[in-house]
């Protein structure tokens, strides 16, 4: 895999057209995507003191995190909107390369600061509402 630029990992909701059309959410200065997979302990007397997982089972998430200045975009406010209202966003995560997340996301925190002498800055917790899947290059 080649180097790739942060500044080309981008994080895009919805309009909830159809189609569909994505908007950046082009105040985030830095994004993470954290891909979860929780193990089930199988391990049992029989292991000869080594853990054993079962193969297939648990749950997957994937949880996106951004922190940014605010601009007042519409990406930002479709943010807001969909978590005042509880449901989830379609949402993807993309890449330099042309790669990409995508799926439905429940946003479940936006933090706002706001410095007397700076810019106005938030940051923003999605977590996995469904299935995600994922799209190579």
């Amino acid at each position: 895999m080649a180097v790739q630029s942060g500044r080309a990992f981008l994080l895009k909701i919805s309009d909830d057209g159809d189609p569909a059309t994505y908007q950046t959410v082009a105040g985030l200065r830095t994004n993470q995507l954290t891909l979860n997979s929780e193990a089930v302990d199988v391990t049992h007397k029989g292991s000869g003191g080594w853990r054993e997982i079962l193969a297939g089972a648990g749950v997957k998430s994937v949880s996106l995190r951004g922190t940014g200045i605010f601009t007042g975009s519409t990406a930002e406010t479709a943010l807001q909107t969909k978590l005042m209202a509880a449901s989830a966003a379609d949402c993807q995560v993309t890449f330099e390369d042309g790669a990409r997340f995508e799926g439905p996301f429940f946003v479940t925190s936006i933090d706002f600061t706001g410095d007397h002498n700076d810019a106005r800055t938030y940051s923003v917790s999605l977590e996995s509402a469904g299935a995600v899947s994922f799209v190579s290059a």
